[in-house]
């Protein structure tokens, strides 16, 4: 049954059968007999069918959220009895949205000094998609905005406040300047995150509710891409405080603070609900949390 299970959880993630065989490392015939048995086992019909993968009926969504359920609590409990034998371990993923990307080593190093048997695999991707890999029992944790998508049943831990800089060349616009405002960022040469990304969608809002249309000259999906054009001196761009920290500022480039408003939003983990946590998610939440307080303390020095 469980097989079974994971082959439907397959075939909902990927919408398509053949993908979805693949990805179970079975035939596309072993993944289609799996989910008619499944059918035959509850007597109605999960997938809708045509000439290609339509869809869940809405019985399959039913069976599909139980699904989930099962197979993240056998799960659960696999890594619980291999606990016992060997102490943490197994493999940890876990997805960031990019601004945060930088922000995974101080959660991943402690991590590994008290279990050396853990194995990471990150991976950077949408605050909209970190929620559905989650869903789907794609990754185990991933760290994005609390406040913006919503998060559902998963279990959160707030770890920083995400603030805006203007990041310049030193001898470029804005580069005397202590503070600038939104208005003024939404006249800048701006190269930003692509549309897809939430902090670009949070940038947008700003520029707009300051009067201008956001255009930037160019766009990308990695920061990296952003800080090397920003240090050329013709580009300006905007990325939270702290990852401008992380990145590395040089003699060469300032990071602005943006007011008029200053804005914030919340960066945090996001996993399992306690039910489903295995041990080793379970130790993920206890080390960010002890990142957490470090990072509050750093932002709020005055009440540390």
């Amino acid at each position: 049954m469980n097989d079974k299970l994971e082959f439907l959880l397959a075939l909902a993630r990927e919408q398509h059968f053949g993908r979805a065989a693949e990805s179970c490392g079975v035939t596309q015939q072993t993944l289609s007999a799996a989910i008619k048995q499944l059918e035959e086992r509850f007597g109605v019909l999960l997938v809708q069918r045509g000439s290609r993968f339509q869809g869940l009926t809405p019985e399959g969504e039913r069976v599909l959220h139980w699904a989930r359920r099962i197979v993240g609590d056998i799960r659960a409990m696999h890594d619980d009895v291999e606990t016992l034998k060997k102490g943490v371990s197994g493999h940890l993923r876990i997805a960031a949205i990019p601004t945060a990307l930088p922000m995974v080593a101080a959660l991943t190093t402690p991590y590994r000094a008290l279990h050396p048997n853990v194995r990471f695999t990150i991976e950077s991707t949408t605050s909209a998609e970190i929620l559905d890999l989650l869903e789907n029992l794609k990754i185990d944790a991933g760290l994005t905005y609390l406040e913006n998508e919503p998060v559902g049943r998963a279990f959160t831990v707030p770890l920083y406040q995400e603030r805006y800089r203007l990041l310049t060349a030193a001898d470029g616009v804005f580069g005397d300047r202590e503070t600038v405002t939104w208005a003024e960022v939404g006249e800048a040469p701006l190269c930003l995150l692509t549309p897809n990304m939430q902090n670009r969608r949070i940038i947008d809002h700003q520029i707009r509710a300051a009067g201008h249309e956001p255009a930037p000259t160019l766009e990308s999906n990695s920061m990296i891409v952003l800080m090397s054009h920003v240090r050329t001196g013709k580009w300006l761009s905007v990325m939270p405080a702290v990852l401008a920290e992380t990145l590395g500022l040089t003699s060469l480039v300032r990071s602005i603070p943006i007011v008029d408003p200053v804005v914030s939003h919340t960066v945090g983990l996001v996993c399992f609900p306690r039910e489903l946590m295995t041990a080793a998610v379970a130790e993920l939440v206890t080390v960010a949390r002890k990142a957490a307080s470090g990072w509050s303390a750093r932002e709020n020095p005055a009440s540390a």
